[in-house]
């Protein structure tokens, strides 16, 4: 009888053990991924990686992938940390890469550091690391755990994951609409949809995506900056792309007048008039030429997100306008609908938010799925994700 009750003890006591770990697991892979975050938008094309070195319970190193893409977060942690790192536990968003790019493999470092544990939140699906970091670190003797964290890893890697699997970024629809379900007024007459609080969000969503697209339409009906406008953080601003397949954009316009100060990709057709391409060189933007649609009188969407992959972006925020957005949900190229809900109504003569389409395609669709909702101030909004 006292042989069992000490087995139970200790059963229990180890139980208590493990719970306790798994919990400091998941608060410290919390943390690698709140600074991993911080590099959404500025490291393209690499991912934003956060990293956490911690012995014996104590944080002693953090880093997070920097802008343009290196140095890579576990470097930057193991740097911090030290001699401190010697058989401490370094909690990583990604497996570390295996592979030598512009800088030497992240599993090498990690190595050396004497690091006794690592504890990754997800496989990375580049076909040069694909489970080979986890093996390396492995057959060095390192701890290797998996897991922790993985759906909200998946999440902010997504662009990554994205463009390695499908060759084009995680594309993230920004649809603002009225109570109508409106984005304009008559004759796509700009009209006041939402309030400060829901600007200041989407100028957030701008600083962590690596590039905003926009129709020809939108930039001859609104003349856009297409900028992050958050006080201190107008260097965060993406590259801004539009699709315009005959060279309409006006040369007076906000984007291309800016076009030196942050970046411009104008996307056309093959077709276009060299003169055209030539102005907007000279003024400072880049002109990239591809397909059009057979189909439809735009460019080929999927050849342009292609494009852009090619060019390293992995998050692509897309403002506008409706035959875009429509084109985007049809094609099944959306993988977030970032849906701002205005309150007041704006007439049924005006502009849908999906041309040809109810917006009940995405709100309604089993191909999307709520993930999460936000009321800002007067305005709300809530984020579709792909199912």
């Amino acid at each position: 009888m006292i042989f069992r009750i000490l087995e139970d003890q200790y059963g229990q006591k180890l139980k208590e053990a493990k719970e306790q770990a798994r919990a400091a697991d998941q608060r410290f892979m919390q943390l690698a991924l709140t600074l991993g975050r911080r590099g959404l938008g500025r490291t393209w094309p690499n991912p934003a990686v956060g990293a956490v070195v911690v012995k014996d319970g104590v944080i002693v190193g953090r880093g997070w992938t920097q802008p343009g893409g290196r140095p890579h977060a576990e470097p930057e942690a193991l740097k911090r940390a030290g001699e401190a790192a010697r058989g401490a536990t370094l909690y990583v968003t990604l497996e570390p890469c295996s592979h030598f790019g512009k800088s030497p493999p992240c599993v090498d470092a990690v190595i050396a550091s004497g690091i006794a544990r690592v504890v990754s939140a997800i496989e990375d699906p580049n076909p040069e690391v694909a489970g080979q970091g986890h093996a390396k670190l492995r057959a060095a003797g390192i701890i290797v755990d998996v897991g922790v964290g993985a759906s909200e890893a998946a999440r902010d890697h997504a662009g990554h994951f994205r463009r390695v699997r499908d060759k084009r970024p995680h594309v993230i629809l920004k649809l603002a609409v009225s109570a109508d379900d409106k984005i304009a007024a008559a004759g796509h007459k700009p009209v006041a949809i939402t309030g400060e609080v829901a600007k200041t969000r989407v100028h957030l969503l701008r600083a962590q995506c690596d590039a905003i697209l926009v129709g020809i339409g939108t930039v001859r009906a609104d003349d856009p900056l297409l900028t992050c406008r958050l006080p201190g953080m107008e260097a965060r601003s993406p590259v801004r792309v539009v699709l315009d397949r005959s060279l309409r954009i006006p040369g007076d316009s906000r984007l291309v007048h800016s076009a030196r100060g942050t970046p411009l990709w104008v996307m056309t057709s093959e077709m276009a008039e060299a003169a055209a391409a030539a102005k907007l060189g000279a003024a400072g933007a880049q002109v990239m030429r591809v397909a059009t649609d057979p189909g439809m009188p735009g460019l080929d969407l999927r050849a342009a997100l292609h494009a852009l992959s090619e060019k390293g972006i992995t998050r692509l925020m897309v403002e506008g306008g409706s035959r875009v957005a429509s084109r985007l949900v049809a094609d099944d190229l959306a993988d977030e609908v970032w849906l701002l809900r205005g309150p007041n109504m704006v007439g049924a003569d005006g502009v849908a938010a999906l041309h040809g389409l109810p917006l009940t395609s995405v709100t309604q669709s089993n191909y999307y799925g709520v993930r999460a909702s936000e009321t800002l101030d007067k305005d709300t909004l809530t984020i579709y994700e792909r199912a």
